[in-house]
């Protein structure tokens, strides 16, 4: 099975300048890597920050790439099927018009319906109202169990275009793989 929702590109050019950090949920429990986020994604914007000459350029892109990385991989961490080896993984590549990220991590059977209505809603309402919704829903919410606020920030802030990839593969048992993809105009 293969689902495709938003702006996913499945034939992504070569990029001569690429990051790719991969972890294994098998050399340190994903809870306590939890605190290595924002360490991860403020190297891949430090790294990348170094191709652009403009001041101005590189604090926006530094800013931005922190951002979306950081909230990737926090996504990637917590829908993660905790029954799974499977890594994830965070890449961030170059091109000349854009910066693309993209995690990759098995999902949960449990939450994958959850998680694929929600992105059908990113996809087809209009970011801003939804924002206004998730805002309103977040303040009624008491258990604080999903906030949904990173994707539309992504969106609304940073104006990218964002694409999911659902694949089911076979190991030992079967997973279904979820490839966020966020494309960032430069």
């Amino acid at each position: 099975m293969t689902k495709i929702f938003g702006d996913f590109i499945e034939e992504l050019l070569d990029s001569k300048e690429y990051l790719e950090i991969v972890f294994s949920p098998a050399s340190v429990p994903l809870k306590q890597r939890w605190r290595t986020n924002g360490l991860s994604a403020d190297f891949m914007a430090d790294y990348f920050a170094v191709f652009f000459t403009s001041s101005d350029v590189k604090t926006e892109v530094k800013s931005a790439v922190s951002f979306i990385a950081n909230e990737l991989l926090e996504n990637a961490m917590k829908f993660k099927d905790e029954t799974s080896d499977y890594v994830i993984s965070v890449s961030l590549k170059l091109y000349e018009d854009k910066l693309v990220l993209v995690t990759t991590n098995s999902v949960n059977f449990q939450r994958l319906r959850k998680l694929q209505t929600f992105i059908q809603q990113l996809t087809t309402c209009d970011p801003s109202e939804l924002y206004i919704r998730q805002l309103e829903n977040n303040a009624n919410d008491n258990t604080h169990s999903a906030s949904g606020l990173g994707f539309l920030t992504m969106m609304n802030d940073y104006m990218t275009k964002i694409g999911w990839k659902f694949e089911t593969v076979q190991q030992t048992t079967e997973v279904i793989i979820v490839s966020t993809m966020v494309q960032l105009i430069i």
